[in-house]
């Protein structure tokens, strides 16, 4: 469950958002990614452990400087949306480049002489797949809702949760399934 913390800063900018300004959420936001990157820097974890990260850190400057520069901007409306496009974004794109995020996080956790397995690597890429058909799902939904439905805020929450808690739970079940099945085959 350590991977869940590479979503701080998204989870903090979602429940800021629905308090405060746009500005202050995606601050949050970024003071976070940030300060989570530097944590796991200093804890000597590589780069392709931390492409949540980074990608959130990416985000939150892009977005913090537009909210800022343009607070009445239309985007304003959709960021809880954009948040889960550009999450679809970075793990289809880690996925075209034959990187699953899902994959660094993995190799924390498992021992080596198990990275260059076919099965672990497959195992990570339908992880990842899994994480990036959420994303792409809930952002489409979420833009749908938010033009159409505005004020369906108990719809946009639940479809956050359930665009969240779908893939957590698949990335802990599925291992366990795979491996159960490999020691029933041998």
């Amino acid at each position: 469950m350590n991977f869940l913390k590479s979503f701080v800063p998204w989870i903090a900018f979602a429940i800021v958002a629905t308090q405060f300004d746009w500005r202050w959420s995606g601050l949050t936001g970024l003071v976070l990614a940030a300060g989570l990157l530097v944590l796991a820097r200093r804890e000597g974890r590589k780069a392709d452990t931390l492409i949540i990260e980074l990608s959130a850190l990416a985000f939150f400057v892009l977005l913090t400087a537009v909210a800022f520069s343009f607070p009445s901007s239309p985007l304003k409306t959709y960021t809880g949306a954009l948040t889960d496009a550009w999450l679809a974004l970075t793990a289809w794109g880690s996925i075209l480049l034959r990187r699953p995020f899902t994959l660094g996080i993995a190799r924390t956790m498992t021992p080596p002489e198990m990275w260059d397995n076919p099965v672990f690597k497959r195992v990570n890429l339908i992880i990842t797949l899994v994480w990036a058909l959420s994303f792409t799902i809930t952002g489409l939904a979420g833009i749908a809702l938010l033009n159409y439905a505005p004020h369906a805020t108990a719809a946009l929450i639940a479809l956050k949760v359930l665009g969240f808690a779908v893939p957590v739970a698949f990335t802990i079940r599925y291992p366990r399934i795979v491996q159960a099945r490999a020691e029933k085959a041998a």
